[in-house]
């Protein structure tokens, strides 16, 4: 028993004196934090439209889908372009045989001229109508390409990937040239802020900025995350300066979803003393002053593992650990 009550007392004695040691308190400046609330938004909207007019053969958008790049969300067909598909097609084939009969007409004149039998003048009119022939195919080839162009470009692709937000046609609508087939964001997501415009000369780029937990509602420190402003707009609309915070893991969130963040607004004179100089009895929070004496204070915010004091203390006292 006697070597148990040795260690005991060799145990308490460090937190004993450390009891004894008095912190004197000074007020500093901090961060005044103020709470405002964030939209999640993407950097971009994309818009895919429409590149030629006609009716909508497959609609492939969905709302909340994911699109990669260049995928084919929709596809327009335009049946006056068919039918000039295939009157052209005929064209073609009528040219083709007239292309032909032309070569032959050639080849005819060029082998009666070795035998002395034709001129040079008829062979020459020959070539000429073969070069007639075949750049008249060559354009009509030209212009069927342009048709088959046109076709193609019925083929609504999206412009980058990212999540379709809202798809207002449906299949079987008729289009016009240049009309929004889908609306999607692009997969990089930010929060937007709007402040009142006596922040506006606090806010920088680069500035580190908390967020809290999903939802509106307060956050504890162990909850909040880091962020950074990303860009502040050079303009103040309605009163309010917009800001843009980068932050890792808004992939999930709704855009438009909105979230609370913790910016700087500026320095505060506060005093701060640790956490286990605060103890509570009956509901009151106390520290105890260099004579012994227990002083009733406000505690404020938390700073880790200290604690603002609001109220009860003043520049210059003197605490002792309880």
């Amino acid at each position: 028993m006697r070597f148990i009550s040795l260690a005991v007392v060799f145990l308490l004695a460090p937190r004993c004196a450390l009891a004894g040691d008095a912190l004197t308190v000074h007020a500093m400046e901090i961060a005044d934090q103020k709470s405002v609330i964030a939209t999640v938004e993407p950097i971009h909207q994309l818009v895919a439209r429409a590149r030629i007019g006609g009716t909508i053969i497959t609609l492939k958008a969905r709302e909340g889908d994911s699109a990669p790049a260049g995928s084919e969300l929709a596809s327009v067909a335009d049946q006056k372009t068919l039918l000039q598909m295939q009157a052209l097609d005929s064209r073609i084939q009528s040219q083709q045989s007239q292309a032909d009969k032309a070569k032959s007409d050639f080849d005819r004149a060029e082998e009666l001229q070795r035998r002395g039998v034709n001129t040079q003048v008829q062979v020459d009119a020959a070539k000429t109508a073969l070069d007639v022939a075949n750049r008249t195919l060559e354009a009509m080839r030209s212009d069927r390409g342009v048709i088959a162009q046109q076709i193609r470009e019925g083929a609504v692709l999206a412009p980058g990937a990212g999540r379709i937000l809202s798809v207002p046609v449906s299949e079987g609508q008729v289009i016009l040239p240049g009309e929004t087939i889908a609306t999607l964001a692009e997969d990089r997501y930010i929060l937007r802020l709007q402040l009142p415009e006596r922040h506006a000369q606090f806010m920088r780029a680069g500035d580190k900025v908390m967020i809290g937990a999903r939802g509106l509602a307060d956050a504890s420190d162990q909850s909040k995350r880091e962020g950074r402003v990303r860009v502040v707009y050079p303009e103040i609309r309605g009163g309010r300066v917009i800001a843009d915070v980068d932050i890792e893991g808004l992939g999930d969130y709704f855009v438009g979803e909105r979230t609370r963040v913790y910016v700087n607004t500026g320095l505060r004179r506060a005093i701060i003393v640790p956490q286990f100089y605060v103890f509570r009895r009956a509901g009151v929070s106390y520290v105890k002053s260099a004579d012994g004496m227990d002083v009733v204070v406000q505690p404020g915010a938390s700073h880790g593992d200290d604690v603002e004091i609001l109220s009860g203390l003043v520049d210059g006292d003197k605490l002792v650990a309880p």
